[in-house]
C-alpha cells in the first residue's frame, strides 16, 4: 500500500457501494494528484485529508458522494453555484456519478484550499 494512503480510508471506500467507491478513488486520486505530502486520517467515520492542518473530507452517501473543504473556503472560484453549505468554514459539493467529476476544477479547488 502506498504510504501516503491510510488503511481506514482504503477500507471505508472499498467498502462502499460499487458507483460510490468509483467516485471516492477518482476524488482520493485527485487529491494525492495536486496536493504533495497529503496525510489521510479517518475521523469522524470518513476520509479526512490534510497537510498541516485539515483541509477535505469525503463522505459516502445514500445517492452521492460529500467531497467537503474545511479551509480557505473564501478563496475558491464558484461561478456556477456547486459548492453548499452556509457555515463560516466548510463547504461541500455533491458528487452522484463520476460523470459529475469536473477533475481540472476540483484540482484548482484543492490547490486553493491547499495553499500556505
Amino acid at each position: 500500500m502506498d504510504k501516503n494512503k491510510n488503511e481506514q480510508v482504503t477500507a471505508y471506500i472499498t467498502d462502499a457501494p460499487e458507483e460510490q467507491r468509483e467516485i471516492m478513488e477518482n476524488v482520493r486520486g485527485l487529491i494525492h494528484q495536486y496536493v504533495e505530502n497529503v496525510i489521510e486520517e479517518f475521523k469522524w467515520n470518513r476520509p479526512v485529508f490534510r497537510t498541516t492542518k485539515d483541509f477535505a473530507y469525503l463522505q459516502a452517501n445514500k445517492n452521492y458522494i460529500t467531497l467537503g473543504f474545511t479551509k480557505s473556503i473564501d478563496k475558491i472560484q464558484d461561478p456556477n453555484k456547486l459548492l453548499e453549505g452556509t457555515g463560516k468554514t466548510m463547504r461541500h459539493i455533491k458528487i452522484k456519478n463520476t460523470s459529475d467529476i469536473d477533475g481540472e476544477l476540483l484540482g484548482e479547488w484543492i490547490k486553493t484550499v491547499t495553499v500556505k
